[in-house]
């Protein structure tokens, strides 16, 4: 299994909770996207399991490669675990754009049994965000409301605040930040056993602390795209020349993952310029990135048009430049 890098504290609450006998029936694992809270649940789902079939001496949420559970766990066989996340749509060339409320639903064929291997079942849902509306997070409430007994939910989220309230008023909250240089680089050395020393270091400032992120992103000329993002905030787009070109480049079908770098990066390059504004001009950046923040978090689930979407999100960028070089937006 994929290991763990950083999030001590985390794993530090959970043992405690597991270990207590106090372990809560649902958790929400809220960070940005590619720290590795999926990686934290599967981890915590299988330490769940096999502590639940005896005492186990290792550390943190580690579980002996050679325990029956993890072979289990690995073969995607254990009776007693269920994973919910978006299936591929009916082509079989793409995800669902969300976790269908029948997905969930058929939970109850899993709480309708006893456990097989011991008292504890474990339900992990990657991404809850993903939750189709208002069907799927319903239903996933009424299980919360009422929870299965010795049943643990791991819900992975990237974005909290799209969660019902009611759902997150009833999970143990478990925040995960972005890692720190030293964990991201061992997380990528992992991962990545081929990169040299100066793709790993190059990696490492492109994810930001997420080391999926980076990791997606491997080969993408990230450096090229950054480039590109800074001279519309130092330039502006005047005549929308870079904001045609770069919308014509990231709408093509082969260019995907770049359109979800993108996507992805324009709010944190304006966050970043935030940083350095006081003022008026702080304001201005800051309604800029809210503006940002919402398309690119919504442009993947709503399936918007690749073009439009880069289009408008240039056009925040450029309105971040010096009056003279640019036009509104």
């Amino acid at each position: 299994m994929t290991p763990l890098y950083g999030h001590e504290e985390a794993v530090a609450a959970f043992r405690a909770a597991l270990d207590g006998g106090r372990l809560h029936h649902a958790w929400l694992l809220a960070g940005p996207q590619g720290v590795g809270k999926a990686t934290f649940a599967a981890k915590a789902a299988l330490r769940v399991l096999a502590q639940a079939t005896g005492p186990l001496s290792a550390p943190g949420l580690d579980v002996p490669d050679d325990h029956f559970v993890t072979s289990l766990m690995n073969a995607g066989s254990h009776p007693d675990f269920v994973r919910l996340e978006r299936l591929t749509n009916e082509s079989g060339t793409d995800l669902a754009r969300s976790i269908k409320v029948d997905q969930v639903r058929g939970l109850h064929r899993l709480f309708d049994t006893k456990p097989s291997l011991s008292s504890w079942r474990v339900v992990v849902i990657d991404a809850a965000d993903d939750l189709e509306r208002p069907g799927a997070g319903n239903a996933l409430l009424k299980l919360l409301e009422e929870p299965p007994a010795d049943t643990a939910f791991l819900l992975v989220s990237h974005m909290p605040e799209r969660l019902m309230p009611t759902v997150r008023s009833r999970c143990r909250l478990l925040r995960f930040a972005p890692l720190k240089s030293d964990a991201m680089a061992s997380a990528l050395r992992e991962a990545l056993p081929d990169a040299e020393e100066g793709e790993i270091a190059r990696l490492v400032a492109a994810g930001q602390g997420a080391p999926g992120r980076a990791i997606a992103w491997r080969g993408l000329d990230i450096d090229a795209l950054d480039r590109e993002l800074d001279a519309l905030v130092r330039e502006g787009d005047p005549f929308n020349a870079r904001r045609v070109a770069l919308a014509q480049s990231l709408a093509l079908k082969a260019a995907q993952p770049r359109y979800e770098a993108f996507l992805a990066r324009v709010p944190a390059r304006i966050a970043a310029e935030a940083r350095n504004r006081s003022g008026l001009a702080l304001a201005e950046a800051l309604g800029l990135w809210e503006r940002a923040a919402a398309l690119a978090g919504t442009a993947r689930r709503l399936s918007l048009d690749p073009a439009s979407t880069v289009f408008e999100l240039a056009g925040l960028l450029a309105a971040l430049a010096p009056a003279r070089g640019r036009r509104a937006a």
